[in-house]
């Protein structure tokens, strides 16, 4: 069940509400106090990433990004409605500046992938998801 969903114009300026947003769920949700710095990184590339594909791809619709506390996990879900084509699927104007935006696109996924154990991405014809969770500890019970 979704804790908290935020969905934001695809600007550069919102993504650091978006970190912020998802650094105190995730503080709530039990989430290790020396991991909260990866989450804000994580939740920041992942936005970045899903601007940049709305921007270049000239998508209106907004960026979505849920924050999910279950019993012993936090997950966070980053998407897009950029369409992606199929590989080998270009033509040939335009290749270069396609082939710029991949690249960014590929390092900015290396990034997550650095500092999240559990990511999961997928992408199609109707944009693209980055599934990110975290292990959380219970909270004390209080007397």
């Amino acid at each position: 069940m979704a804790t908290v969903e935020l969905c934001f114009s695809a600007l550069p300026e919102h993504v650091r509400t978006a970190r912020l947003v998802a650094a105190a769920v995730a503080r709530r949700a039990g989430v290790d106090e020396a991991v909260l710095d990866e989450v804000r990184l994580a939740v920041g590339e992942a936005c970045t990433r899903a601007v940049g594909l709305h921007q270049s791809s000239g998508v209106t619709a907004p960026v979505r990004v849920a924050l999910i506390e279950d019993e012993k996990l936090f997950s966070i879900e980053v998407g897009d409605e950029a369409p992606r084509s199929a590989p080998g699927d270009r033509g040939a104007a335009g290749q270069g500046a396609d082939h710029d935006a991949e690249g960014e696109d590929e390092m900015g996924l290396a990034v997550i992938s650095g500092l999240v154990d559990d990511v999961e991405v997928t992408s199609g014809e109707a944009g693209g998801q980055i599934r990110m969770s975290w292990p959380t500890t219970p909270a004390p019970l209080l007397s």
